[in-house]
């Protein structure tokens, strides 16, 4: 058997109704796990969960009560749970000089808030006397952003960067007092996702670039890959991270971004 067979394993992904989480949701399924899908977006998420033979949850991250909740079912209907994978995310494209407290408090409820809540509950579940209580692994998606210094995502980059220090932490609380979960993050580089897309729209409406295409060749010309990021490179990486691949892998972040943030 492979070591990146996910056979057996339970795996709960949030934001996974579309775009990089929908990517992983079906790249964890195709390795062999059973997949659950969380999404605040109730009808496009159990669209995407029949198409893909998953189960779906509703779920807002930013709700302590709907987190318990939706590991509880995850728990019951998959029998198990062996694998978080936190990707729900909320980019604000805003220059420093136009922040919108309301807009960062936003993002910080998702990106950063949603993450920790997510953690706390796949401890709970993973660890000994859990629910499902035979340890795993939690992946968080942070991003290039917490990298690199690029304009008028600061807000966005603050929490992302967060993100990592967070998964850090969390893998030293597990080790310590010996939860049997590890936890990592990845940093996807700009993928052509619905989030990406508008992206290189809003900078060049901001004025730093001249066009959307202006602005994805400028990611591009930083990257020395030399192209802009795909779902399956990002959704390939959280396979491995969910692996007994990378079963001596524990509190690191793994650039998925074609060396753009070395």
């Amino acid at each position: 058997m492979s070591a990146f067979d996910l056979t057996g394993r339970r795996v709960l992904v949030t934001g996974g109704a579309q775009g990089l989480g929908e990517g992983m949701a079906r790249a964890l399924g195709a390795a062999g796990a059973a997949v659950m899908i969380a999404d605040v977006a109730k009808d496009l998420g159990e669209q995407t969960a029949a198409g893909m033979g998953a189960r779906f949850v509703a779920l807002d991250v930013t709700d302590d009560a709907a987190w318990e909740a939706a590991v509880g079912q995850t728990v019951d209907e998959l029998g198990g749970l062996d694998v978080v994978v936190n990707n729900a995310g909320l980019e604000v494209t805003q220059l420093l000089v136009d922040t919108d407290p309301d807009d960062v408090r936003r993002m910080l409820e998702v990106n950063l808030i949603g993450t920790m809540l997510g953690i706390k509950h796949a401890f709970r579940a993973m660890r000994p006397g859990g629910a499902a209580g035979t340890g795993g692994a939690v992946i968080n998606t942070s991003s290039v952003a917490a990298t690199i210094a690029f304009p008028s995502i600061g807000a966005y980059s603050a929490t992302k960067s967060g993100v990592d220090r967070l998964t850090r932490v969390a893998a030293m609380e597990s080790g310590k007092l010996g939860y049997g979960v590890r936890v990592n993050c990845v940093y996807p580089g700009l993928v052509p996702t619905a989030m990406g897309q508008k992206l290189a729209v809003e900078t060049s409406g901001l004025g730093l670039f001249g066009s959307p295409e202006e602005a994805v060749g400028a990611v591009i010309e930083q990257t020395p890959s030399g192209r802009l990021g795909e779902v399956a490179d990002i959704a390939d990486a959280v396979v491995f991270l969910a692996s007994d691949a990378a079963r001596f892998v524990n509190g690191a972040g793994l650039p998925v971004d074609g060396g753009m943030g070395m």
